[in-house]
């Protein structure tokens, strides 16, 4: 990836927060790399070189500064709209799929060859996808060594690491030290994440690019929260979550500090914390780059007036992507507050009982594939050949058939979907905006985005807006989110 120096250079000097993650400087004379918003003073110009990721500031052997943290920065976009593969194969990386895999495993994934997959990080990322695996769980481990009161042992399990051996290492190699010398003391009663307690509870910032628009992004996950699995209640988002053998809740609000959220853990165990940090992070959208897509979307004069006026608009990510592939089939042609309540009854037929101590609202799990398509849903208020549709679509993700990680591109995920009765494109473009926050899906038979493009009395079709969304590209789903508040 070619960064534009001029560019980087204006962004440095201001230590604009918009650009905070976009790209890194590295300082050949200190051999550190730094976030564009570091507090630092400013070094000489011809000490600086700028990276596309911390990843390839450390193949560079560059250190992460000490003062502006690295590992707590926005993640980078800097695959986005380059390149699908890269993007995915970034998705799983940080998911954890290099732990137990290979690189041919985690090619055969994505259908492609390992070779492709070292090229396009060669070009996209500047680094080889172990480097950048390695940096990313070292990065992780620093962000635990600061924010929370985890032993080193417990935190090198929770990185990815399998051995402290192997943590220790890599840690030294990456930062220089030993991870206990980065250890840094923590307010007394806001962390708790200490061996032995059940469930393991943990606090962690995660940080943003503004502007972000907390409130009507809470909003919407309020008003679509599945009773028992999910709920907003002053201003924070809480739910049930199953992450391979990790179970528990998480809560999630706006942090006191600027740009950033606090993620709150109450899990049975801490070795699938950094995958669940991923997740919960895409769920929130927290690594849009929302200058680039402000300034593709605000070439169109309706969508223009909502950037404006609704700067930060996010593109509401979820949990579970069965989850809401299953919400968007039962959401056809009823109304939201109707859906919520189908779908709920559907969680406690299906899905496993939870008991919360500190949050009795949170009685449920949502049903895995296999657990939905083991359950007879009875009278839950939905027509037969809608359940018939749920139960085609649990036995498609069971054998197989779909993949929520999206092998091919866009188009190829919509056809095996479409594939099953009952789904149609609106539906598999919804599912594709929020289960794998696809960028450029777009429900063009959208009764709101028909709404709000209408003029006078005279309704676009969707061919229509669909010619007229061509240029929206590569952020038709942002484009919907807006679209759906004109």
């Amino acid at each position: 990836m070619i960064l534009d120096k001029r560019i980087c250079d204006r962004a440095r000097l201001a230590k604009d927060p918009r650009f905070d993650g976009l790209f890194f400087i590295g300082v050949m004379s200190t051999g550190i790399y730094c976030r564009p918003i570091c507090p630092a003073r400013s070094p000489k110009p011809e000490n600086i070189v700028y990276f596309p990721t911390a990843a390839a500031a450390a193949e560079a052997g560059l250190r992460p500064c000490l003062r502006c943290r690295p590992e707590t920065s926005p993640g980078s976009p800097a695959w986005n709209g380059t390149s699908a593969t890269v993007s995915r194969a970034m998705l799983l990386i940080r998911q954890g799929a290099l732990n137990e895999g290979s690189l041919e495993d985690l090619a055969l994934k994505l259908g492609v060859g390992s070779r492709h997959i070292r090229r396009l990080f060669q070009t996209h990322i500047g680094a080889s996808p172990k480097a950048l695996e390695t940096n990313q769980k070292i990065l992780f481990a620093k962000k635990l060594l600061s924010e929370t009161e985890m032993p080193v042992s417990q935190i090198a399990f929770a990185s990815g690491f399998a051995s402290i051996r192997r943590f220790n290492a890599a840690f030294k190699k990456i930062c220089g030290k030993i991870p206990s010398a980065f250890r840094r003391p923590v307010k007394s009663g806001t962390i708790d994440g200490t061996v032995g307690k059940a469930p393991f509870r943990c606090k962690l910032t995660l940080s943003f690019r503004p502007p972000f628009d907390w409130h009507r992004l809470l909003t919407f996950f309020q008003s679509r929260a599945i009773p028992g699995v999910e709920f907003v209640e002053n201003g924070v988002y809480h739910r049930t979550i199953r992450l391979n053998e990790t179970f528990g809740t998480i809560s999630v609000a706006h942090a006191d500090s600027d740009n950033a959220l606090l993620l709150t853990t109450a899990l049975s165990d801490s070795s699938d914390l950094m995958p669940l940090v991923e997740r919960v992070r895409r769920m929130f959208d927290l690594d849009a780059n929302m200058a680039a897509i402000h300034k593709v979307l605000g070439t169109d004069p309706v969508l223009k007036e909502v950037v404006r006026n609704q700067p930060g608009l996010r593109l509401p990510g979820a949990w579970d992507p069965f989850e809401v592939a299953v919400r968007a089939v039962v959401g056809q042609q009823i109304s939201v507050i109707g859906a919520r309540t189908v779908i709920g009854r559907i969680a406690v037929k299906a899905g496993p009982r939870f008991e919360s101590a500190h949050h009795p609202g949170l009685t449920h799990f949502f049903p895995t594939a296999r657990e939905l398509n083991a359950c007879e849903p009875g009278r839950i208020g939905m027509p037969t050949r809608r359940v018939e549709t749920i139960k085609a679509l649990s036995r498609a993700v069971m054998r197989g058939e779909i993949s929520f990680l999206v092998k091919g591109d866009l188009e190829n995920f919509i056809k095996q979907l479409t594939l099953i009765p009952g789904i149609g494109d609106w539906t598999a473009h919804y599912i594709a905006m929020r289960a794998l926050g696809e960028p450029d899906a777009f429900p063009a038979a959208d009764l709101g985005i028909i709404k709000a493009l209408e003029q006078g009395r005279k309704r676009p079709t969707p061919k229509q807006i669909l010619e007229r969304a061509e240029s929206w590209r590569p952020w038709r789903a942002y484009a919907a989110i807006c679209l759906w508040h004109v």
